[in-house]
């Protein structure tokens, strides 16, 4: 059932998770079956395991989703389709909202810790919870700060009570508390090592633990037998397999060593969707929108894109459809993207209600590009520095060959500038290049984060480097903004605005399938990295 966030203020946590179980999808009233492994093609830990010291990746997000556990989550289950977000209780069993400012959490009682060395196994309390977010917003080099920015203070009311108070009202809070970023982490480990990236440091609370960890090869979690969910997770282990390469992930899948479709996402690709169907007759699988897609930044401050008209020709130059017809996942299909990814229907601005102007720049036009590149003073052209990490995967770079053959095409030359991916994802994504660089984006499911992060003045990833009052002031009232359909026309106005300003471009996101094995019960795809929550509540029948 869809709950509002009005009911939500209303009926408080607990009752919500009562609500949301009421009416149990066919798949949850059968029987599940406990034991048996999930095998997955997943990412290395290539930034470590710190959550609050990386840009929120799949490449740590997705495995830490097994081991930890936050205040809230994302209902997953077959009964969950793609692109909702439901929220649920997870360390927290319920929470009110006293007013606009405050949230109180009750905690549920008896959650242990991994039984791993420094903690071992301990009770988790309301300290646990108020030391995690507290190093959320103090540790040096968060770049998702701004997730909590409006936290004034985190108080432990007893063993079992946390207390949030806020600067200013904030109604996208228990949206970014259900982010895989907002991992609950022991303060001993960071005390014994210092940070959370080595493998040792991955303790949580969460359905599993991490048993071994082969850099560049896999990853092998274990049933956590003291997790505080009765019942879960249904299987005794996942193993994480590290593949690179899309064909021998591809042939390992076909050949049987994965239950999963082998792409982000437990995804395949439509070029190879009907060998996989002649294979797997019986195969499982549902297709979505993906949250991520390509983006160009580019540096506000300095020419050429201080001017608007050099940023529209850009757009104007672009071609999404062409895209997504050479794209190996999409096979030509999917949507384009205005600010907020089309992912997040719920907030994502229909192209055809954006105005004129704005409409205009999402149709390739290449005479009109020109022209506005010969009256910003580049009438022979410009030639300008791209930086770019070629880690993402094939198809990015097939995508990314595309955008730079569409800009020549306009006259904006653009020389590829490649970084190593860690090094890439230190620099250009806060912002740290010379004149544009071009990424992916994705990740977090809240459209907030699409607006606050990337076009606030001083926040790590304003990698453009925005500074416009009005939009900024738009982006703040919209995130006091409670009432769920007022906010919804704010955030639409301010993606016209954006489309005309054209501070980032956009590339389209995909239209996927996710595909996995008819043994595998209870599944179902989403946006986001919250893998662990999606195969916690699913089993194997086999």
């Amino acid at each position: 059932m869809d709950i509002t966030r009005r009911d939500m203020l209303r009926l408080g946590g607990a009752a919500i998770a009562a609500a949301s179980r009421l009416d149990p999808a066919p798949a949850e009233a059968q029987t599940p079956k406990r034991g048996g492994v999930f095998r997955i093609r997943g990412e290395d830990a290539a930034s470590g395991f710190d959550p609050h010291l990386v840009v929120n990746h799949h490449r740590i997000a997705t495995n830490l989703s097994f081991t930890h556990s936050r205040l809230v989550r994302v209902r997953s289950g077959a009964q969950v389709k793609p692109g909702a977000m439901p929220i649920e209780p997870d360390l927290a069993e319920s929470w009110t909202q006293p007013n606009e400012t405050t949230y109180v959490f009750k905690l549920r009682k008896g959650v242990r810790w991994h039984n791993k060395p420094p903690v071992n196994g301990r009770e988790l309390t309301a300290e646990d919870v108020k030391y995690t977010y507290e190093r959320f917003l103090t540790v040096k080099g968060n770049p998702n700060r701004s997730m909590l920015e409006q936290v004034e203070k985190i108080e432990a009311l007893d063993r079992y009570t946390v207390k949030f108070t806020l600067l200013e009202p904030f109604a996208w809070l228990l949206d970014y508390l259900a982010a895989t970023v907002m991992w609950v982490v022991p303060k001993e480990a960071v005390e014994k090592f210092g940070d959370l990236k080595r493998a040792e440091t991955c303790i949580g609370t969460g359905p599993w633990m991490l048993e071994r960890y082969e850099p560049n090869v896999r990853l092998t979690f274990v049933r956590n037998p003291s997790y505080f969910v009765p019942g879960l997770p249904h299987a005794d282990g996942i193993e994480v397999a590290v593949d690179e390469d899309p064909s021998a992930r591809l042939a390992a899948w076909l050949a049987g060593k994965y239950d999963f479709a082998p792409e982000y996402g437990q995804c395949v690709r439509r070029l190879d969707l009907d060998v996989a169907r002649r294979r797997k007759p019986n195969l499982q699988t549902q297709d979505f929108i993906v949250l991520f897609g390509g983006y160009t930044t580019m540096k506000l401050d300095r020419e050429p894109f201080k001017d608007v008209r050099v940023r529209r020709a850009l757009a104007l130059a672009s071609n999404w459809k062409e895209l997504l017809e050479t794209n190996a996942w999409s096979q030509g299909q999917g949507v384009p993207n205005p600010a907020i990814p089309a992912a997040l229907r719920e907030w994502a601005i229909p192209i055809d209600q954006l105005s004129p102007e704005g409409r205009r720049l999402y149709e390739q036009n290449i005479p009109e590009a020109k022209r506005l590149l010969a009256e910003a003073g580049y009438a022979g052209g410009l030639k300008v520095p791209l930086e770019v990490t070629l880690g993402w995967s094939p198809d990015y770079v097939d995508a990314l060959q595309i955008n730079m053959k569409n800009w020549k095409s306009a006259g904006i030359d653009t020389e590829l500038k490649q970084k190593e991916f860690a090094a890439f994802m230190v620099t250009a994504i806060i912002g740290k290049f010379e004149k544009a660089a071009h990424s992916l984006r994705g990740g977090t499911p809240v459209a907030d984060i699409s607006l606050y992060p990337p076009y606030m003045p001083g926040q790590p990833l304003n990698s453009s480097g925005v500074n416009d009052p009005k939009l900024t002031e738009m982006i703040r009232l919209q995130r006091r903004t409670f009432d769920v359909g007022k906010r919804r026309e704010i955030v639409y106005d301010i993606q016209r605005y954006l489309a005309e300003q054209m501070y980032y471009h956009y590339d389209p996101s995909v239209s996927t399938v996710s595909a996995w094995e008819p043994y595998v019960k209870n599944f179902a795809p989403n946006i986001g990295h919250d893998y662990g929550g999606r195969l916690m509540v699913a089993w194997l029948d086999k």
